[in-house]
This record gives C-alpha cells, sequence and structure tokens, in this order.
C-alpha cells in the first residue's frame, strides 16, 4: 500500500499489494488524465500510455483541435458541454442555465488514513491501514471547486473513489448529475459481467459483450432494486474463476444508480458509476457543499475468484461495523411462511416450544402483529401492538418466549404507510405524492417522505418505543415497493429533484441512529427480499435478507451471484417447507440446510407440522452450522463449478485463513444416467499441507486436490447434496 506524487512527470502513483493504478497531470491548464490500472509496476514515467504526443496533441499545441483532444484523452473525471462527446461525469446549470463544465487540476494532499464522507456509508480506516489522495480540482469560470478522493487500504488490492463538490461563486447553481468514477481504458476483447434479476431471482450472472455505444445497468425505483445490481465487471476474454483479467466496480449505495461502459469509434471504453440522474437536480448555494457516494474498484489479473475474495476480505475488515460481524448469529426461526397474517399468542408460542425442542434459538414475529393488520391493505405507520392478536401485549408476548428458552426478534416496514391507516388519515401530506395527481400504489401502499424531519422522528419514535417495551434482540427492517410519483410537500419548487437522494440519506440516518441507540440489537435489512441487497446497507446491518425465494435450487443461482462481491456472513437464509411457496418445488430436507448453511442460518417453515424426520433432523443441521459457521464466516470463497453454467450440478468452497481446513458443498441438481464420478480441482489449499477427507481414510496432498482434483461420487437422484470436510492431517 503506498500513494506517491512522482514530481518528475507530474503524475500520482497509487499501489496496492497487486496493483497500480496512475493518474497524470496534463498540459498548461491541468487537464486530469488516466494512464495505467492494472498489475503493480515500477515507478517510472507512463504519461506516453495517454497518447498525448499523437495528434491532435495537448490545446498547448494544437488549440484548434481542443474538442478532438478532449474526446479522446483518457479522462479521470469528464466534463460537460465543452468538447468531450462521451458520457460525461458531472452537470451543472448555472444562473443562465448554461451547463459547460471542465473541472482542472490545482493541487493535491497525501494522507494516511481515510476522510469521512458526510453522511453517506463508506468504507473506513485507521491511518496505519490505508492512505488517501485527494486531488483538488476546479472551474474557476463557475466557481466551482472539488475534491477528486482515492484511497488504498494494506493487504487489499481495492481502491475506492468518490468526489465531493462544492460552490465557491456568488450565485445559486443546479448540479444536474454527479458520477462518482470515470475510466478510460483500451477495450481488450472484455465482456461486461452484470447481476440482474427480479422479485424472487435476484442477482443472476450475466455476461454481455461489449458493442459500440454504450450499455449500461441502473435503477430508478429509489433503491438499488432487484432488476439490477450497482455492480458492473470487465472480464477478459478467456477469464476464469481462477485466471485472467477482471475490473470490477461496485457502489457504496442503496438508492438511484447508474453503471455504464460507453465503447467509442477508438475502441476505447468509458465506464462511470453514480446516481442516476433521472429525477436528480440538486440546488447548491454559494457555500454549499455535495458529498457523492463512493465506488469499490478491484482489479486482478488472478481470476473472477480472486476479485470477490478481494471483495470479500474489503468489506469485512473496511465497511461492516456491527458486534455481530465476527460472531455466531443466532439460529431463528420466521413465523411468515408458517402463519403468514393468521396468528396469535398461542399459535408462536406453540411454534417457540417446537422450535426449542429442536436446539432454535430465537423466535421472529414477521408482519402482522400492528395496528388492525390482518392482511396487505391496511395499517402501515400505525405502529402500535394489536392486542387481539397478541393478548396481553407485547412484553408478555416476549416474556413468555424468553421464558421457553428463546431470544425474541421483530418485523417493521418503518419507510411505508397505508391508505388505510390512522397515520395517513391524519398526515396524507406525509406520503410521497405529486399534488392533483393519483398517487401509484404498489401493495396498497404508500411511501413516507422520512426526508421531513417530523416524520423521520415520528417513525424512528414508534420503533424506539417498541423496542425499549421489551426484550427484543433483533429487528428485521423490510421495504416492500419501489418509489414513484416523486414530490414532497415540505421542498421547494426548485429542490424537488432532490428528494430521491435525501430520502437515501434519512434511511441512513435513520439506521445510524438505531444502532447508536441500541447497540446490542442484530439488525437484519430488507426489501421485498433482496431489493435493496448494498454495500450501502452492509454498513448499517451484517446480514441482509438474500431473497424472499427460499427454494434451494433457486437459491443456487441467488447465492452464486450475491457470494460472487459480498461475504457469505452477510446472506439472509432459511430452510423452508416443501412443496416451497415460491415454485412449489419438492427438495429434500438435507439440501435445504446445506444450501442454506452458506448463508444467517435459520428456518422460514411452522415446525409444529413437520415430520418426525424433519424435526430429528434441525439438531443435526444446527449442529453442523455450529462446527462450520467460523469457517463459512471468516473463510475465503471458491467458486468451483456452477449449476448456471452446466446445468447439472454447482460446488463450492470454503478454505479457512490459515489453510488448515475447508468445506465443499456439493449439490446435485439433476441426476444423470450411467455417468462416472464428477472430477472436481479444488482451490486455496496448501500444497504442502495433506488433507484428510473427514469420514473415510482418504487424504491427499494439497497440491494433489488442486492440480489432479477430487472425485465427488453421483448422488442417487435429483436435487441430493453432501458437504466434504477437509482437515489438515
Amino acid at each position: 500500500m503506498n500513494i506517491t506524487y512522482l514530481r518528475e512527470n507530474n503524475s500520482f502513483k497509487l499501489d496496492t499489494d497487486n496493483t497500480s493504478y496512475v493518474i497524470g497531470i496534463v498540459d498548461k491548464e491541468g487537464f486530469i488524465g488516466h494512464a495505467y490500472y492494472g498489475a503493480r509496476i515500477p515507478n517510472e514515467d507512463v504519461a506516453y500510455l495517454m497518447r498525448i504526443n499523437e495528434n491532435p496533441l495537448v490545446p498547448s499545441l494544437n488549440e484548434r483541435d481542443r474538442s478532438s483532444f478532449l474526446d479522446t484523452f483518457p479522462t479521470e473525471f469528464s466534463g460537460n458541454n465543452v468538447g468531450d462527446y462521451r458520457e460525461s461525469s458531472i452537470k451543472i446549470r448555472d444562473k443562465n442555465g448554461a451547463s459547460g463544465i471542465q473541472l482542472l487540476y490545482r493541487a493535491y494532499r497525501i494522507i494516511k488514513g481515510k476522510p469521512k464522507i458526510k453522511g453517506l456509508p463508506e468504507t473506513f480506516s485507521d491511518e496505519a491501514n490505508a492512505m488517501t489522495l485527494e486531488i483538488y480540482v476546479e472551474d474557476a469560470n463557475l466557481g466551482i471547486e472539488g475534491t477528486l478522493s482515492y484511497s488504498v487500504f494494506n493487504n487489499s488490492d481495492a481502491i475506492t473513489r468518490s468526489i465531493r463538490i462544492k460552490n465557491v461563486s456568488d450565485d445559486t447553481i443546479y448540479l444536474d448529475k454527479i458520477m462518482s468514477m470515470c475510466l478510460d481504458m483500451d477495450d481488450d476483447n472484455y465482456r461486461m459481467l452484470v447481476l440482474h434479476g427480479s422479485w424472487a431471482r435476484e442477482r443472476h450472472i450475466e455476461y454481455r459483450k461489449i458493442g459500440y455505444g454504450k450499455q449500461s445497468v441502473s435503477s430508478i425505483r429509489g433503491e438499488s432494486s432487484h432488476q439490477e445490481h450497482p455492480f458492473i465487471a470487465l472480464v477478459g476474454e478467456n477469464t476464469t474463476q481462477a485466471y485472467g483479467d477482471v475490473y470490477g466496480f461496485n457502489f457504496v449505495y442503496s438508492g438511484n444508480f447508474i453503471g455504464q461502459v460507453e465503447k467509442n469509434q477508438f475502441n476505447s471504453l468509458r465506464v462511470v458509476m453514480g446516481i442516476h440522474p433521472e429525477n436528480f437536480a440538486f440546488k447548491l448555494v454559494p457555500g454549499d457543499e455535495f458529498y457523492a457516494p463512493e465506488v469499490v474498484m478491484v482489479y486482478t489479473n488472478q481470476g473472477l475468484g480472486h476479485m470477490t475474495r478481494t471483495y470479500h476480505d474489503l468489506y469485512r475488515n473496511h465497511l461492516m461495523r456491527s458486534s455481530f460481524l465476527r460472531k455466531s448469529r443466532p439460529v431463528l426461526i420466521n413465523n411468515w411462511e408458517a402463519t403468514y397474517f393468521d396468528f396469535d399468542n398461542e399459535k408462536l408460542l406453540d411454534i417457540a416450544k417446537t422450535a426449542k425442542e429442536c436446539g432454535i434459538e430465537m423466535l421472529v414475529m414477521d408482519d402482522g402483529w400492528f395496528g388492525n393488520r390482518n392482511d396487505d391493505n391496511s395499517s402501515l405507520g400505525d405502529w402500535w401492538v394489536n392486542e387481539t392478536k397478541i393478548k396481553g401485549g407485547l412484553k408478555k408476548l416476549v416474556d413468555d418466549v424468553n421464558e421457553i428458552g428463546l431470544k425474541f426478534g421483530i418485523w417493521f416496514e418503518p419507510e411505508m404507510i397505508s391508505p388505510d391507516s390512522r397515520l395517513y388519515r391524519q398526515h396524507p401530506d406525509w406520503a410521497i405524492a405529486i399534488p392533483g395527481r393519483i398517487p401509484c400504489r404498489s401493495r396498497n401502499q404508500y411511501v413516507l417522505d422520512i426526508t421531513r424531519k417530523e416524520v423521520r422522528d415520528y417513525v424512528y419514535n414508534c420503533l424506539a418505543t417498541i423496542l425499549k417495551s421489551a426484550n427484543i434482540d433483533y429487528v428485521k427492517w423490510d421495504m416492500n415497493r419501489q418509489l414513484t410519483d416523486i414530490s414532497s410537500a415540505r421542498l421547494e419548487a426548485d429542490r424537488q429533484g432532490e428528494l430521491m437522494h435525501r430520502y437515501v440519506l434519512a434511511l441512513y440516518e435513520m439506521q445510524e441512529r438505531l444502532i447508536a441507540e441500541f447497540p446490542n440489537l442484530l439488525l437484519e435489512n430488507c426489501s421485498g427480499g433482496g431489493a435493496r441487497f448494498d454495500p450501502g446497507m452492509l454498513y448499517y446491518s451484517p446480514q441482509i435478507w438474500c431473497s424472499d425465494n427460499t427454494d434451494a435450487i433457486e437459491r443456487l443461482s441467488i447465492q452464486e451471484g450475491t457470494a460472487l462481491i459480498y461475504p457469505l456472513s452477510t446472506m439472509g437464509a432459511h430452510v423452508s417447507v416443501c412443496p416451497n411457496h415460491t415454485v412449489g418445488r419438492v427438495t429434500p430436507f438435507e439440501t435445504r440446510g446445506n444450501v442454506a448453511l452458506a448463508g444467517t442460518f435459520g428456518y422460514e417453515l411452522d415446525v409444529t407440522k413437520l415430520s418426525k424426520e424433519e424435526k430429528e433432523a434441525i439438531p443435526k443441521q444446527i449442529a453442523t452450522y455450529k462446527k462450520f459457521n467460523k469457517l463459512i464466516r471468516e473463510g475465503d470463497y471458491y467458486r468451483l463449478a456452477s449449476y448456471r453454467e452446466n446445468n447439472y450440478y454447482d460446488c463450492y468452497q470454503v478454505v479457512s485463513k490459515d489453510k488448515s481446513e475447508a468445506l465443499i458443498t456439493f449439490v446435485q441438481v439433476l441426476s444423470q444416467p450411467n455417468m462416472h464420478s464428477i472430477k472436481i480441482k479444488l482451490q486455496g489449499l496448501d500444497d504442502n499441507k495433506i488433507y484428510k477427507i473427514s469420514g473415510s481414510e482418504e487424504s491427499h496432498y494439497g497440491e494433489t486436490l488442486k492440480n489432479a482434483g477430487l472425485l465427488i461420487e453421483r448422488l442417487n437422484g435429483d436435487f441430493q447434496s453432501k458437504l466434504i470436510h477437509l482437515t489438515e492431517q
């Protein structure tokens, strides 16, 4: 880890363990150019890579072709409406309505550690484990100053980027667009890797050919969304899990975003990522600053697997803050698929008693406990206990559950309001809506305007009152619809474009307040399943409900895509009943347990209605979870085979940091007739260690298992699975 200013060629070099990133300051005006991002190189002048000595040359030598220069120059942060016709990184309207801007170099600072980004989730570090380069830029004509920030971390190949903008003029300006990063590079037959999906099938991996023009992923739904994900990667033509070039970009933000790759006529690629400009305009009066969220960049020439493990380690060490991060989470049972809205004390206590007998440690009461909530058509916002269901009040129920020997958790949907609620009848203007237009309903609910302090305080105080009223150890924070009708009753006309971003800032403020006041609370974020599974939310909660789809086979693709970026310990994963409530599939109880083992283990079913065999299996599954939890939570993840690719089986591996043990999960989705065993080449093992395969007399050198492979016998039937545990002999 190091950041160096190379004075002789006026450039900056950022070094991680295995990569280098080089920025050059060009010509008299101070154009900020991108020279290199790739495998680590020595400290020498690589400005030639920017091609500034080729036609059309720099403006000081060829002013007549300034536009040709700007339209080809590999810039660190692209301007707007001044000659670069590729995607701009920023757009500002001045007092005359004009929108030209070009940020030029003025000064720099290299510091130890990493400064905070005001109001936003971010990676963090102490002075011993990170360095930051701040490049100070300005557009003197507009009176705009900015700071481009780059941070590197000890023992990591990640680089983070962000920008803040300040209006130092005497006039009000409007920020209509702000990307957090821009990267120009030559195309080398890269493919674009994205994570697409929908409700119940989030984050499926897709490869796209990069053609001329623009290709992107984005969300304008007010959340990172089920449909797209704030992540893109450029992947080399022959890249595998273990070999080849990968450039990854992940946005630390939970609202509207865009990640875009543009290929131009010179076969150059421009990658930009930031807040989506749709429905965005931020008013900056003189002296105002705007902080953009950060992007985490990872380059490797060691394949997708190395990118994955780099993100996992960075997020575990420099993003997630929860006291539960390094702890085994309690095995919980959620009553949603067991009862839906049809429950009372008696039913919940029956579930709790049987769950305790099976070794489960926590009961989570899901939707339906408040207001007059008997279906999803009413009562959101009325956060008081429905004592028709919860007789004697919440404290009595929690005390009874604690008496049985289980902890207690509870579900909230704090950001929503039902038209049929006391709160809406009292405060209809608290819902986000466009005056005079019939607002769009989704799940028969509206979204609260939490950008308003009185709304935020009301919602938070409701939650805090409930949490203080009883011994509650866990909260599931849900958000079941996207934003529409973007307008706030409290924002001025020329600030309506700020609503979407202010909404995300308000969400972050509420969650920060929650974890500060209740530091021992286990918070799990959720948004109709996995619609807000992003780094921004992991800053506040150590786990996120991965998907409402708990079918073990569907979860293979969902969890593969999620684990491409995020640590296994962040994925909320449960064993549910069969036939599965989403797809109707019947899978073995053992396979459901083995697949859920890759995340935060729990149950989503009515345990009182299980067969004797299934009830007897639960303590064994929990024992397996306890045995392997530290390994899964802290170890290095390797993707060995993908059902998405081969259509028959799935296989992944977790190796301890000291390489003394490994756990392989193998799932045979479809059985094949008259076939031999499957050979899987393991990864991540120590070549010189001998590993014993638990439950057998077989043992092999790590080098043999990596190069020659491990034979896994075919299992009898579809949807079968097995765990293979290796220990150092």
